[in-house]
């Protein structure tokens, strides 16, 4: 647990000790409208299957709770846990799974497993659920996929043979407009050519994690499930949940919205009240971790 902890400091592009760190992070429970702390959120999950945690993808404060929660999380439930995320592909889970397994070394399976470019800022997730033996599930469509659907069209995934069909979900994508829609485009900033077809790869996406999630719960009755994605896929319980929500609804989830923001000192936490169950701000001036 030291060489954990040790990694996970050396992690952070700050220097600070672990006791300071509450000082950069503010969590808040939307229904209750209240600030609380991370305590609070393990002991609600005794009511809920799956803990969507939607991250920036380079805050450092929020690569730390992620790796607190979740082994807040195995020490509640006694290991019973699962981790899901984005971060790696449905195609790759043996190679995940030799790794944890001890099998390969890190070096192959940071290769092998296409690891993203900061997978150290989710190596501590990895090692701790390496330490405690806790499943790690890659979630997310492999790129060629996405990158066919982009190009093509969903109708693309049709032709895929069988041996390929079995990383990815068996259901039609739902691409219907809406929220969700609205907000994509404002990403992409407008309706250009081609902008379906994007957004069809985004809900391919949502829709392979999803799935994900759902086939491990189906397959491991019980345990807790802490999913970890860019914050885009599950605020507003949109994206990722909603699809996981039409796939196995009697699933109970909750979700975070965690973010750096600029109101850090003093939020507007009703101006987040719609993002999820719980907001946590982060503090803007601590350097990103890329």
């Amino acid at each position: 647990m030291k060489t954990l902890s040790l990694i996970l400091l050396l992690a952070l592009p700050i220097f600070v000790n672990a006791q300071d760190l509450s000082q950069h992070y503010k969590v808040y429970d939307v229904k209750k409208q209240k600030t609380i702390n991370l305590d609070d959120i393990v002991a609600e999950m005794a009511k809920a299957e799956v803990l969507f945690f939607g991250e920036e993808h380079n805050d450092s404060i929020g690569h730390y709770l992620e790796v607190t929660l979740f082994k807040k999380l195995a020490a509640a439930y006694q290991n019973k846990v699962g981790l899901t995320l984005e971060m790696f592909h449905t195609d790759v889970q043996p190679v995940i799974n030799e790794y944890l397994a001890g099998i390969i070394t890190e070096k192959n399976f940071i290769k092998e497993s296409r690891a993203w470019n900061n997978y150290k800022d989710y190596k501590p997730m990895i090692e701790f659920a390496k330490n405690e033996g806790i499943v790690v599930i890659g979630g997310n469509a492999a790129a060629r996929y996405s990158n066919s659907v982009t190009k093509n069209g969903l109708e693309i995934l049709s032709k895929l043979p069988a041996s390929s069909k079995q990383f990815l979900p068996p259901n039609a994508v739902d691409t219907l407009t809406g929220r969700y829609y609205e907000k994509f485009m404002d990403l992409l900033g407008g309706h250009g050519m081609g902008a379906m077809k994007v957004y069809q790869t985004q809900n391919f996406w949502d829709a392979t994690m999803a799935w994900s999630i759902a086939k491990f719960a189906k397959e491991n009755k019980g345990k807790k499930i802490f999913q970890v994605n860019g914050r885009f896929h599950s605020d507003e319980k949109l994206g990722t949940y909603a699809q996981l929500q039409k796939l196995a609804p009697k699933l109970k989830a909750l979700n975070i919205a965690s973010f750096a923001a600029e109101d850090f000192e003093n939020p507007n936490w009703e101006k987040y009240q719609n993002l999820g169950d719980y907001v946590i701000v982060t503090d803007p001036k601590v350097k990103k971790s890329f």
